[in-house]
This record gives structure tokens, sequence and C-alpha cells, in this order.
């Protein structure tokens, strides 16, 4: 709606959904072309099944995950991250699994992803943003799809070869 004022004329402010917004900032955040730090969650539930997130960008599944926030800390992104991706919680102390810095493995940005272990719970998984996340579900080790988005089959694949990870400090 459009207002005149004094000869002046004023709009009223664009308002985008939750979902759009948090594009938006995503994009912005990027803009800077310096690397983006970001985590990546190998969750398993009490029965050992793997949790993953179906992409809604390229459609192809990824372990629960995303960048850091401004002056957030990796243990509360972990927590965040698993909980708009997958209505998930964490039930374990995170062990650090790898971290991960190819400039070629994402071709949207250059990522520097932490990789970390943990057993997560989830009723019913599902994502808050359907424009990010199309689907979350448990899979069993047999199940698991053969093709992953970002090299993240990479990361599981050698997350489940070396299961002696060590506790690492999360701050």
């Amino acid at each position: 709606m459009l207002v005149s004022r004094g000869g002046r004329v004023y709009g009223s402010a664009v308002r985008l959904s939750t979902g759009a917004w948090t594009l938006v900032k995503e994009v912005a955040r990027h803009v800077l072309r310096r690397p983006v730090i970001g985590v990546a969650v190998v969750g398993r539930d009490a029965g050992g099944r793997f949790l993953l997130v179906r992409r809604a960008d390229t459609g192809t599944w990824a372990l629960p995950g995303g960048t850091l926030e401004w002056g957030e800390r990796i243990g509360p992104c972990i927590v965040r991250e698993l909980q708009e991706e997958a209505a998930a919680t964490v039930e374990s102390e995170p062990k650090l699994a790898g971290v991960y810095s190819d400039p070629g493995r994402d071709p949207r940005f250059h990522a520097v992803t932490i990789v970390v272990e943990c057993r997560v719970a989830s009723e019913s998984p599902a994502a808050e943003n359907p424009l990010e996340i199309l689907e979350a579900r448990f899979f069993a080790e047999a199940d698991l799809p053969a093709n992953m988005a970002f090299g993240m089959k990479d990361m599981l694949d050698r997350s489940r070869a070396s299961p002696e990870v060590q506790t690492a400090y999360l701050e």
C-alpha cells in the first residue's frame, strides 16, 4: 500500500515468508566469497539407523546440517540444524568425525564442514522449512542411498568405516 504525505510517497515493507528470508540471508552471507563454516551430523537412532534429509535444491539425500550463524558456537549449531531440518534432538555427546575443506566439494560456495557423530531421536522426522528440506527419515545401513549431495556420501562412509571416533570439545 502506498501512502502520500507531504509530497513524499511511502510504501509498506515487503514481507517475506520465513523460508524465503532464510534463503535470502544465506545468499547474502556467501556474497563475501569467504569460506563458510558448517556442520553435518552423522546421526543414528537407538536402533542404529541413520538420519538423512532430502534437499529441495538437488532432490538428493544429505546429512542434516548447515552453516554456522554469526556469533553462534558449534554445539548450539548442531542442535539448531537437527531441529530445523529433521525435528530431531541430540541424545549423546557429539564426537568429531572429520573436517572437510575441499573447495570443489560444494558447487555453491567454498565450505569448511565439521562432521560430527551422535545419537539422535525424532518421533516423526520432518523439516521446518520445505523450501530447503523436502523430507527427513531414518535409513537402515543396508538401505542408505547410493548417491548423496555435496560429497556427503564420502563423509558418511568414512564415519561408518572408523567407529573409534574421539569425543571433541565443541564449544
